[in-house]
């Protein structure tokens, strides 16, 4: 008997209930017994309940001429025998299409929020629809220091889907990472973290400028760099010649206060135990940033160098500066010698100085940055939890608990 075409080509069996060992393992193989393809496949386990649906077809090729009409009237008979072993229900419905199968378009929407309400997410599925978009798959990656969701979405212009939802992520107070689905997401092997405000609290200049007397003075001038308003360089230049004649024993004091962001061992720990390498890059200084490279095991690091003459500050650098374009050559460098494209690496800074590094990273954060700095980079994370990048990078919260795990045994 021949395929009538009036026989939909495909049956969605949707099975619901309470999760407990071996309910998946039962019913996929009462579907074995049938000559059919899972074309999809979800499992999905929140609150103690399972939600597994399969999308199947009849296989042509092992079993020709068969009747799909008569088949999946006898999938509908085992199945429901089988839930009721089981003490679960199911759901049948004809017809279905896995949607955005196509490959194209297809994009990781990451949520992290503190807390995440049922408005927000709605307003963010809302905004994915409005794009013409479908969301294929919601998954919570984690609860705890944040909320993290991410969502599997098909169908979507990236950067009109980037931009709409940027804009209801301000109005939602939450934030949200947009990014080209696939494998390369999770193979970006190199982090590169700003220093001051990013990987540490506060700005290690300033710190040096109490001593020194000039604390108002030097954080005025900072800020405005940060914000752009000055030239990088200049403003460095500036604020260390205030320090000329400081005792270069102040420095130890000055190692001894820096305190790392909340979740900074957490990142470089987690993404290290993953395979990724982690680099620093700073505007500021390596008589400090030394310490953090041994203190968290950092592969790589760039920053300027105070200069010292018998024992006590002269108020000017040695060396290269490392500036907003010197921090972009830095990351460059730093892929280089790991052997990683640009496309895998990711930037994080908070500063105008940042910019030209973060658009030229695979991934551009904005931690808690200023204003002109989130609005050009590729996202932006506003928490105060640096550990919260990872959610970004598709690495759940599980993972992060595995790999500390693995490192106590």
């Amino acid at each position: 008997m021949t395929l009538a075409n009036s026989v939909p080509k495909t049956l969605l069996v949707t099975v619901t209930g309470r999760d407990r060992p071996g309910v998946s393992a039962r019913l996929l193989s009462t579907l074995s017994v049938f000559p059919v393809i899972l074309t999809d496949l979800e499992q999905v386990v929140i609150g103690g309940r399972l939600v597994l649906a399969s999308l199947l077809e009849v296989d042509d090729r092992a079993a020709p001429g068969v009747s799909r009409e008569r088949m999946f009237g006898e999938i509908r008979s085992a199945v429901e025998k089988t839930v009721v072993d089981l003490d679960m229900e199911v759901d049948f419905a004809e017809g279905g299409e896995r949607v955005g199968s196509s490959g194209d378009g297809r994009l990781d929407v990451t949520i992290l929020a503190d807390p995440l309400r049922p408005s927000a997410l709605g307003a963010i599925a809302s905004c994915v629809a409005r794009a013409g978009a479908n969301i294929d798959r919601i998954e919570q990656l984690a609860n705890y220091p944040v909320t993290a969701v991410s969502l599997a979405v098909s169908g979507a212009d990236t950067e009109r889907l980037r931009a709409d939802l940027a804009m209801e992520a301000v109005t939602q107070s939450i934030d949200v990472a947009v990014q080209a689905a696939g494998l390369h997401r999770r193979s970006k092997h190199l982090v590169v973290m700003d220093v001051d405000s990013t990987l540490i609290q506060g700005e290690v200049i300033e710190l040096l400028a109490e001593h020194a007397g000039c604390g108002d003075e030097v954080a005025r001038v900072t800020e405005e760099a940060m914000r752009g308003e000055l030239d990088f360089e200049d403003s460095l230049r500036r604020r260390v010649a205030l320090l000329k004649g400081l005792d270069a024993d102040v420095l130890d004091d000055v190692r001894e206060k820096l305190v790392l962001t909340p979740g900074a061992r957490t990142l470089v720990r987690t993404l290290k135990r993953l395979g990724y390498e982690c680099a620093i890059v700073s505007g500021g200084f390596t008589q400090l940033t030394d310490t953090l490279v041994e203190r968290l095991g950092i592969n790589y690091s760039a920053a300027n160098t105070l200069e010292i003459v018998d024992g006590k500050l002269t108020g000017g650098l040695t060396g290269p500066i490392i500036d907003r374009k010197g921090k972009a050559i830095a990351l460059e460098r730093f892929a280089a010698e790991a052997g990683v494209p640009l496309s895998q690496t990711v930037a994080i800074g908070d500063g105008a100085n940042d910019l030209d590094m973060l658009q030229a990273a695979g991934l551009g954060v904005a931690f808690n940055a200023k204003p002109v700095v989130r609005a050009k980079a590729d996202t932006s994370v506003s928490v105060p939890y640096l550990d919260t990048i990872v959610f970004l990078l598709g690495i759940s919260r599980e993972e992060v608990e595995a790999a500390d795990r693995e490192s106590a045994d």
